[in-house]
């Protein structure tokens, strides 16, 4: 699983001119998921993101997280995250999970979110064509893969 996080002083998904999701101060979740993933991989960005400490305390320092501040966090489902371009300038989607795998653990990754008290969990629309806009704070952006790095 695959997650690209920024810091946003807003953002929004519009769906057929029809604004689906929206968030002030908080983060903004774009979600990938691979072949093979499964609940703990969900898990791992549960306990990461949430708790990022992105967001400046009292002296400008990142040592808050979204928790810390109460805000908002949007997810938007975004396979082209496992797009591989190493071969030739079309991208690859060979990594990507099926659509039903991906709609399940994207749909579990933001019932996770729901049950950790955040102050507002949006989401845009799993496989639609969506308009996101985004207010980029920082910037500051991090990604996130599950299969890499520590587990912590």
């Amino acid at each position: 699983m695959r997650a690209v996080v920024q810091r946003v002083t807003a953002a929004r998904v519009v769906v057929e001119n029809n604004i689906v999701g929206e968030i002030g101060h908080g983060l903004l979740v774009f979600l990938g998921v691979a072949r093979g993933d499964e609940k703990k991989d969900i898990d791992f960005m549960l306990r990461k993101i949430p708790h990022l400490r992105i967001f400046d305390d009292e002296e400008g320092n990142l040592n808050r997280s979204l928790m810390d501040i109460e805000g908002h966090i949007m997810v938007v489902s975004q396979f082209t995250l496992y797009g591989d371009c190493r071969r030739g300038l079309r991208p690859s989607f060979d990594q990507a999970a099926s659509p039903a795998l991906a709609r399940e653990l994207y749909q579990a990754f933001i019932a996770g979110l729901e049950s950790k008290n955040i102050a507002q969990v949006e989401q845009g629309v799993f496989g639609a064509y969506m308009k996101v806009e985004i207010c980029n704070d920082g910037p500051v952006t991090i990604v996130l893969d599950s299969r890499e790095g520590s587990k912590t």
